[in-house]
């Protein structure tokens, strides 16, 4: 894991939620291009969960390997949540869902890459 990709993964996590909250602001329901975004974001966590799993297997480095692993699975598990709740909702709310659950792909992103350096408290 680099620092380019958790970055880069955070910065495209923060640039979906800054688009969800526009729309939220403006009082509109999900729509196809968030839905588009999200799934490019998920094939990008999907990508991640498998490189980072193997680059674990393959280390000598310290890593505590069930956190990791568990920070890449929840990782790739909240946008699918964001995105059914988002639709079920049908306020526009359902785009505000989804602001909170980019922040939180974005800061759990950060966060790996504190664990994969063994720099976490």
């Amino acid at each position: 894991m680099t620092d380019l990709v958790a970055y880069g993964i955070a910065i495209l996590a923060l640039a979906i939620a800054a688009y969800a909250g526009w729309l939220t602001y403006r009082r509109e329901n999900f729509s196809n291009p968030l839905f588009y975004a999200i799934a490019v974001l998920e094939i990008a966590l999907i990508a991640l969960l498998v490189g980072s799993s193997v680059a674990l297997g393959k280390t000598d480095r310290d890593v505590d390997g069930v956190l990791f692993v568990s920070y890449l699975v929840t990782l790739v598990v909240i946008p699918p949540a964001a995105v059914l709740w988002g639709i079920a909702e049908k306020s526009r709310w359902g785009t505000g869902v989804v602001v909170v659950a980019m922040i939180t792909v974005a800061a759990l992103s950060a966060r790996l890459l504190g664990i994969w350096k063994g720099t976490y408290v």
